[in-house]
């Protein structure tokens, strides 16, 4: 019989952690994030937003276009996204975990009866032992191309769903401090509910495949605090980065409500 007080987390995994920074998505990432799903599944249920349908499909395909730039990457969101779904589901039906997919649009969360199906939807499936794979509907909306790498999409869902945590995977040890960065010998900002302080220390970036840099994160943590959520920013490219967050085995950016 299914544990009933069960915490739910909203991992967001971004296109560099599902490639390990590589031009191809790693079913090695893959299978060690399931892997810790599955440890952990008597007491967590899990909601992912996962990125990479546009890795996944330049991995087989180069388009042609005369076209704006954008164009090319929802028709590459489109190849991509069926081929990523398919690697999750074979990847997870190993260990026994059940997936689903889910397309959201940031229009979603503005209409009161898109997000009542959101959640009734997920609800369901997460109640019959399934794990919603959520990523923007990247045919129709540009948003997340454009700006932030689901980030933002994360913390929306996070927030609608009432989840316990939001867990940010990325490519770092969390935030640095500006100082330490400069310094070249990077240090960890352990724990915080100050967003200011952190919009004060980030220095931007973009990575390769991901079009979001630290600041969409704390955007992110951002939505998640007034919604009275937790965020951690973990570093996604490490083994058994959720299991050795919870048992503070590793250095990462804790974002506590206020």
């Amino acid at each position: 019989m299914a544990k009933l007080d069960k915490k739910r987390i909203l991992l967001k995994i971004g296109s560099n952690v599902l490639t390990k920074e590589t031009n191809h998505i790693s079913r090695g990432k893959l299978e060690d994030i399931a892997c810790q799903i599955a440890d952990l599944k008597d007491d967590y249920e899990f909601v992912i937003v996962s990125s990479g349908a546009i890795a996944v499909a330049k991995q087989f395909v180069q388009l042609e276009s005369n076209g704006k730039e954008i164009y090319v990457k929802q028709a590459l969101a489109s190849i991509g996204q069926p081929h990523l779904m398919r690697i999750y589901q074979e990847t997870f039906r190993e260990l026994g975990l059940l997936t689903s997919q889910c397309l959201l649009s940031y229009s979603d969360f503005e209409r009161e009866q898109s997000k009542t199906n959101i959640v009734n939807t997920i609800n369901i499936l997460v109640e019959n032992g399934y794990i919603p794979i959520i990523n923007e509907n990247d045919t129709v909306a540009t948003d997340e191309i454009k700006f932030g790498d689901n980030d933002k999409l994360s913390a929306l869902t996070a927030a609608l769903l009432k989840v316990d945590l939001l867990i940010i995977a990325t490519n770092t040890n969390g935030i640095y401090t500006k100082e330490s960065i400069e310094a070249e010998s990077v240090i960890t900002i352990k724990e915080t509910s100050d967003i200011q302080q952190l919009r004060n220390q980030i220095k931007n970036s973009i990575s390769l495949h991901g079009t979001g840099g630290m600041s969409t994160k704390i955007e992110a943590a951002q939505i998640a605090q007034k919604a009275n959520i937790e965020t951690w920013i973990v570093n996604g490219l490490n083994d058994n980065f959720i299991t050795n967050a919870m048992k503070q085995q590793s250095e990462f950016t804790k974002i506590k409500t206020e």
